[in-house]
């Protein structure tokens, strides 16, 4: 059968479905039992998930956990984490229970501007094209009224436009820089619509004012928001850093800050570093309804920044006093897109008091920097593999469908033998002959 077709997209869900088992599954009832299995009931609900995107033939279930006992800025939170990764809630949770006990996580918004451009090509007179711009800046904030009038009766909207002459990058290249205000929104959907605005508006007063013509290339907000900031902060006493009688506070702070410095420099150990921050921001961001795409990419950018890819976390041990911060860009809504739609979403928002979007940067970048502090916690005392292998132990138990029965004495077994695939499967096999 031909693993090409014309019109899927008209077709209905049942009859896609049915094209797709019969062109790639072998067990085609099997396969089709699978997808089937995850509709949901509710006939409304389904409805509403299958209209989220295009082609859905079914939906992709992940956990949805919390994190409790997250005190920030003297207020307590339980934190929902939308991920697959066994230990990520679990570390969370840890982290914020030990940082409950120690005064909790203090975290500030620094600024709220986010970017997008206009990419066109002109060439023509650079002063020329400047003299144009000043003179046009004020038509090009005018033409969008309609589409800011509401942000702007919120207090947000256009913030500014500036003329960026590129063209030691690409001949020609000019970009409309433009940074906007979006207050609870994400603010995509405002800033490209604006941004198409201004496109439209240049080229039109350009074809009347200036001799050479403008040719658009693109209009598209950028996810790289290095002024939309949020920093969250850990600190005590040092000798109140550790909770275990193996390891000092004064040795626990200065391993803990050699594992910083070691991300700070060496960008092999910087991308895991940063990687476990994700798990726990990504998770928070998925469970908001937010665009964890757009976070992960603008956050991975800043860290490069500097130009060369390194640690978003850092530590400093100050006259007796250990402080732990993160300082990240995240962009992020409380209205609008999935946050009205996924009855998840609007339950998570809820569990979190309904926050802004300022509360819940502060929120998301302290769920990053729990994470992290979990993680290296774990590094530099009894290693990374005992705490997850721990939490993973269920995961090999359902791959190879042990019984309840069985799952209560292997878990027992576990709590005092080391664990690893191998030594599960064996000990399954052990436990079944």
């Amino acid at each position: 059968m031909s693993k090409t077709i014309s019109g899927f997209s008209k077709l209905s869900k049942s009859k896609k479905i049915d094209w797709i088992v019969d062109t790639y599954f072998s067990n085609k009832e099997a396969a089709k039992t699978v997808l089937k299995q995850y509709w949901n009931s509710n006939e409304k609900l389904q409805q509403l998930h299958d209209e989220f995107i295009e082609n859905t033939i079914t939906n992709y279930y992940l956990p949805l956990g919390v994190a409790p006992n997250f005190l920030i800025n003297d207020k307590t939170y339980t934190i929902p984490m939308a991920i697959e990764e066994s230990s990520v809630v679990a570390a969370a949770s840890k982290a914020a229970k030990f940082w409950s006990d120690r005064g909790g996580f203090k975290a500030e918004v620094i600024s709220t501007t986010k970017i997008g451009q206009v990419h066109f090509i002109f060439n023509g007179e650079t002063e020329k094209l400047k003299s144009f711009f000043n003179s046009t800046k004020s038509k090009l904030i005018e033409d969008t009224h309609a589409i800011t009038k509401n942000m702007q009766a919120r207090g947000g909207g256009i913030l500014d436009i500036e003329l960026r002459d590129k063209t030691n990058a690409i001949e020609g290249y000019y970009q409309l820089h433009a940074t906007f205000e979006t207050l609870d929104a994400m603010g995509a959907n405002f800033i490209n619509s604006c941004l198409e605005q201004f496109a439209k508006t240049l080229k039109t007063e350009a074809e009347s004012k200036l001799n050479n013509s403008i040719e658009i290339v693109m209009s598209i907000l950028s996810n790289y928001v290095p002024d939309c900031l949020v920093k969250a902060e850990v600190s005590c006493p040092v000798n109140a850093l550790s909770d275990d009688n193996s390891i000092t506070g004064e040795d626990f702070a200065n391993k803990f800050l050699q594992a910083v410095n070691i991300a700070e420099v060496e960008p092999y150990r910087a991308v895991t570093h940063n990687k476990g921050i994700m798990n726990g921001i990504d998770a928070v961001v998925l469970a908001t309804g937010n665009d964890f795409r757009a976070v992960e990419a603008g956050v991975h950018a800043y860290a490069s920044r500097n130009g060369v890819y390194s640690s978003l976390t850092h530590a400093e041990v100050k006259d007796g006093i250990f402080k732990f911060w993160i300082e990240i860009p995240l962009a992020l809504g409380t209205v609008g897109g999935l946050t009205s739609l996924h009855p998840l979403v609007k339950l998570s928002l809820e569990m979190l008091n309904k926050p802004s979007a300022k509360e819940l940067m502060q929120i998301v970048a302290v769920a990053g920097l729990a994470q992290n502090f979990a993680a290296i916690r774990s590094l530099i005392t009894t290693g990374i593999q005992q705490g997850h292998m721990k939490m993973h132990l269920m995961n090999i138990l359902n791959q190879f469908e042990a019984t309840l029965e069985e799952k209560e004495q292997l878990v027992e077994h576990f709590k005092s033998n080391t664990i690893t695939h191998s030594a599960v499967i064996e000990a399954i096999e052990n436990l079944r002959r």
